[in-house]
C-alpha cells in the first residue's frame, strides 16, 4: 500500500478541509481512496487464513464513508482526517465484532473487538465471563495479549494501545463488589486496539505483522462474540 500518498492526501484534506478546496482535489482524493482500498483487499485476503468467517467479505462492506455526518457535531468540516475499515462477518455496522484498520497521520492502528453494546447484552457478557472464567482469562491475560493491548483501564484511548474505551466507575448493578476480576465486568466495550507508525502500511511485510496482532486478538473478540451472536 502506497501510504506517503494516502498520508499526504489526508494532511492536505486537513489543512483545506471545505467543499471547493475538496472539488479541486477530488482525483488526489479518488487516487488516495483507491489506494486504500487496495490495502483493505490484502487485508481482508490475508485475514480470511486464520478466521473465514469474514471470507464473504468484499472491501464495499468495510470502507466507512469519507464524508462527515455534520448534524449533531459542533465541528462542521465536511470530511473526515483518515480513512477506515471494518472487516466484519456480520458486516460493519452490526454488533458481532470485527477487525479495523486506520490511516490517519499520527494517528494510525489496528483494532479488534466488539464496540459500544446495548445494556442487556453487556450483562450476558458479564455473566458469560464469571460464568467461563479461565476461558476469559486464557483469552486476555496471555502475555502476548497484554504486551499488545494491556488491561482494562490501563490506557486511554488516545494512548499506543490498550483494551476497554470505557469502563464504569464501580460494579455493575447485580454482580458481587468483590469479584477477583472486577475490572472486566466494569468494561462497557470489549475494544482492543494497538498503535503503529505512520510507515506501517507500507509495502507488503505490514500483511503479517497485522495478522500476528489481529490473531492474539481473535479469542476473546470469539468468547464476546458468541454472547453477541445468540442476541442478533
Amino acid at each position: 500500500m502506497n501510504t506517503s500518498l494516502i498520508l499526504q492526501f489526508l494532511k492536505d484534506v486537513a489543512a483545506n478541509n471545505n467543499r471547493p478546496w475538496f472539488q479541486q482535489h477530488r482525483n488526489d482524493y479518488l487516487e488516495a481512496k483507491k489506494e486504500f482500498e487496495r490495502g483493505v483487499a490484502e487485508a481482508i485476503t490475508r485475514i480470511v487464513k486464520f478466521d473465514p468467517s469474514v471470507a464473504h467479505i468484499t472491501v464495499a462492506d468495510t470502507v466507512y464513508r469519507f464524508y462527515r455526518d455534520t448534524r449533531f457535531s459542533p465541528d462542521k468540516s465536511p470530511y473526515k482526517r483518515h480513512f477506515g475499515a471494518y472487516i466484519a462477518a456480520h458486516g460493519k455496522k452490526s454488533l458481532h465484532g470485527g477487525y479495523y484498520l486506520h490511516i490517519e497521520p499520527g494517528q494510525c492502528m489496528l483494532a479488534c473487538g466488539n464496540y459500544y453494546l446495548p445494556t442487556n447484552i453487556l450483562t450476558a457478557c458479564r455473566n458469560e465471563i464469571m460464568g467461563n472464567e479461565e476461558e476469559w482469562l486464557r483469552c486476555v491475560e496471555s502475555p502476548d495479549f497484554i504486551r499488545l493491548f494491556g488491561k482494562p483501564g490501563q490506557y486511554k484511548e488516545e494512548e499506543p494501545q490498550g483494551f476497554g474505551l470505557s469502563l464504569l466507575k464501580t460494579c455493575p448493578a447485580g454482580f458481587p463488589r468483590d469479584y477477583a476480576y472486577l475490572e472486566y465486568l466494569r468494561m462497557k466495550d470489549f475494544c482492543c486496539w494497538h498503535r503503529v507508525d505512520d510507515n506501517f502500511f507500507e509495502g507488503e511485510a505490514w500483511l503479517d505483522t497485522m495478522a500476528d496482532v489481529f490473531s492474539v486478538a481473535k479469542p476473546m473478540m470469539d468468547f464476546v462474540n458468541a454472547v453477541i451472536d445468540d442476541y442478533e
